[in-house]
């Protein structure tokens, strides 16, 4: 550490954390959180579910894969800032184009290093995701009476709708296909199902997921009515991932869903997708203490009894004391045994809380996709011999 620490992190309860600035100077609010996978930072930092946090990397080696546009999940960063232990060193990968520390300077996103993280991240899991402020000054001018006053204004994240401000502007088409060997990205050119994506903060592997299942996909701002879905004459609806309280992007995006369940299509849904589902079958959600982040969370499907080791994102939770009747809860965390999927009885509509796509994390969970194509497959064939 050097005489004269040139960032500094300021929990709302007093607690200050002193290190070494690296990306773009200033300051940001937030909520702090941890994420414990052991690659895919520049995923997610392009995480929009992220919106509003600073992550906490509890694994200490950030920055040696380096950053390349293949690895981004959206057009710019939308975590606030990071907390690394060592400082990110050299990239030593062969997909690198750029150096993390001048990839957040260019995208304006603040880095601290240098952090005691084992400490921080047992303070969240013991007293919950605190609010933050983290100021990066070169020259290690802080004035810390200020940087308190900022963490303890900041509101926290229940109430807030920030899908709004993560969506895309208008609808588009996604037809590219997951990366694969050695061809990289490619383009889908034998699309089976129409399927709209309604936009929450979707992830661009998470679209490219939908392609690779042989879906023609169109997606659609968060704001979008069931109207505008039904227009498109779709064989299924996909609810993306995203950031923010579910109850308040429900206040819009629930009367969407129910609409589109009383077409009677398959519906998907994941992370804050998965939320709002459940908000529309008549459940609530609730606050977590410090959410689940990372790539290794085990989750077990309780109909065929299998686990699953997943990717997670999320601070808030279905209540699973809340589901109706006719809606089952099929898959539960193994740490903490909150809701982690639903199903409606008699309908194709599912929905997980955890990321299929797994960027980054393991496989397990892709076959979710298959599900939601065969799924419409089911409905395609029931339709042509009625």
């Amino acid at each position: 550490m050097p005489a004269k620490p040139t960032a500094c992190l300021a929990l709302a309860d007093g607690t200050l954390f002193y290190g070494r600035g690296f990306g773009a100077p200033g300051t940001t609010n937030a909520e702090l959180c941890f994420n414990t996978a052991m690659t895919g930072y520049q995923e997610i930092m392009t995480d929009p579910s992220y919106a509003g946090q600073v992550v906490t990397f509890t694994f200490p080696h950030i920055g040696n894969t380096g950053v390349t546009p293949e690895d981004d999940e959206t057009a710019d960063p939308v975590a606030e800032g990071m907390v690394v232990k060592w400082d990110p060193t050299e990239p030593s990968n062969w997909r690198a184009t750029e150096e993390l520390t001048a990839w957040l300077q260019r995208r304006g996103r603040i880095g601290i290093g240098g952090i005691d993280t084992r400490r921080l991240t047992r303070a969240i899991r013991q007293q919950g995701a605190p609010h933050v402020a983290l100021a990066y000054d070169p020259d290690g001018n802080f004035d810390v009476e200020e940087l308190l006053k900022a963490a303890r204004a900041f509101g926290g994240l229940e109430g807030l709708d920030l899908a709004k401000d993560v969506t895309c502007a208008q609808s588009y088409r996604w037809d590219e296909l997951r990366w694969s060997w050695p061809d990289g990205f490619t383009k889908q050119t034998d699309s089976k199902y129409k399927v709209v994506a309604i936009d929450f903060g979707a992830k661009r592997n998470i679209l490219r997921c939908l392609a690779s299942a042989g879906c023609d996909v169109t997606v659609l701002p968060a704001s979008a009515t069931a109207q505008d879905v039904l227009a498109l004459n779709p064989d299924g609806v996909f609810l993306s991932n995203g950031p923010g309280d579910p109850a308040a992007t429900g206040s819009y995006a629930v009367p969407m869903i129910k609409g589109v369940l009383d077409a009677d299509l398959p519906i998907f849904g994941i992370c804050l997708g998965h939320q709002m589902l459940a908000l529309a079958l008549g459940a609530q959600t609730i606050k977590m203490n410090h959410g689940h982040h990372g790539a290794n969370h085990p989750v077990k499907d309780h109909e065929t009894g299998k686990v699953e080791i997943t990717s997670m994102n999320h601070g808030f939770a279905v209540d699973a004391q809340t589901l109706p009747k006719g809606v089952v809860e099929t898959h539960t965390s193994l740490f903490d045994g909150s809701n982690c999927g639903i199903r409606v009885s008699e309908k194709p509509v599912f929905s997980v809380q955890y990321h299929p796509e797994a960027s980054p994390g393991p496989q397990d969970s892709y076959y979710l996709f298959e599900r939601f194509a065969e799924a419409m497959q089911a409905r395609a064939e029931k339709g042509v011999s009625a």
